[in-house]
């Protein structure tokens, strides 16, 4: 299809090589070309965009993944969506396949929900609709002031355990913590397989972390009303690590949204092993892999970590061969189209439930 005959354009804000693959492999299956657009880093660090072709009274799409340098891809984002707004597109539509600072999307003592901040300043740089995938809380979509479509990865993550992982009717879906049980039992319904779940891990988890309601400290010789005597809150101590279900003798499938910081992941597979788990497999939607992320997986328990490519991560599977990657372009391909076309997005979530 001609797509500026259609009216609509796809740009990629990434100023990377690395950034522009997923817009490649999108527009490909569009059939359409990436805008003609200039985005770089100025001496000074500035960021400059130059928009080198009409765009006035189309609908717009920018693609932005998100790599390393996190606040660079968002202003980025931020000064294409102002630049295309000024050159009077009809509508500017963000494909965000990770949202960045998903993870600050609930008060931490005297810190800022900063994903609601910056939902706002996508709308005053002229957004008027986001496409994401997995984001990491649902309720992130509150945040904003225009339409949000969360497409789910799930499928894909399916397809791709049924028809590459041998013998996968042995396997168990395991949860590394209490919080992704409901996650985890989606995969294991869709799969007819078991579930475990791993508790009493060291690390907090969100739920224990200051959430502000202690503040201020408490302080000695405090003066307080007579007769107020609040019920004291008894401290949390976190059981024995344990394994709830059966692993022994199985594949372990450990489900997540987001690999990061992989210590957790490598300690949850360590604990897997030794109760008799014989391949460890993790599968997540965004592989952020920070760090010595790919070092230590590949020095762990895990046989293999399996991430979609909406985070670039070509260096990081260079380190370490354990790393595989499941393309997402085709869903993100089909939503633009929808949206273009003014058809119903339904399709894509079929049979997606809110745990998926």
């Amino acid at each position: 299809m001609n797509a500026a005959r259609s009216g609509y354009r796809v740009f990629s804000a990434n100023s990377t090589a690395a950034g522009t693959e997923l817009a490649r492999r999108i527009t490909e299956r569009l059939g359409a070309e990436l805008g003609k657009s200039v985005v770089y880093q100025e001496t000074n660090g500035e960021t400059r965009v130059e928009i080198k072709e009409s765009v006035r009274g189309q609908d717009i799409f920018i693609i932005q993944t998100i790599p390393r340098d996190v606040n660079t891809a968002v202003m980025e984002l931020l000064i294409m969506a102002y630049a295309l707004k000024t050159s009077c597109a009809r509508n500017i539509i963000g494909v965000i396949p990770y949202f960045p600072y998903s993870k600050q999307s609930k008060m931490r003592k005297r810190g800022s929900i900063v994903c609601k901040l910056l939902a706002s300043m996508l709308a005053k740089a002229g957004l008027t609709h986001i496409i994401t995938m997995d984001l990491h809380q649902k309720e992130i979509q509150g945040f904003f002031s225009f339409p949000v479509d969360n497409l789910r990865a799930s499928p894909f993550l399916l397809q791709y355990i049924q028809e590459e992982i041998p013998d996968y009717r042995n396997a168990v879906i395991v949860a590394k913590s209490p919080d992704a049980a409901k996650r985890a039992q989606s995969y294991a319904e869709r799969l007819r397989l078991g579930l475990a779940v791993i508790h009493g891990e060291a690390q907090c988890t969100e739920q224990d972390m200051d959430d502000g309601r202690h503040s201020p400290p408490m302080v000695k010789n405090t003066t307080v009303h007579t007769g107020l005597e609040l019920p004291l809150m008894m401290a949390k101590e976190k059981p024995p690590i344990t394994v709830v279900g059966d692993v022994g003798g199985r594949i372990a499938i450990i489900v997540d949204d987001i690999i990061d910081d992989v210590e957790s992941f490598v300690a949850a597979a360590e604990i897997l092993k030794e109760r008799g788990a014989y391949k460890i497999f993790v599968m997540a939607t965004h592989g952020l892999l920070s760090a010595d992320a790919p070092r230590l997986i590949e020095e762990s328990s895990i046989d293999e970590v399996v991430v979609t490519n909406t985070v670039p991560h070509e260096v990081q599977k260079l380190q370490c061969p354990k790393i595989k990657t499941v393309d997402i372009s085709l869903i993100l391909s089909e939503a633009i189209r929808r949206i273009h076309n003014g058809e119903s997005m339904a399709y894509l979530f079929r049979n997606i439930t809110v745990d998926d």
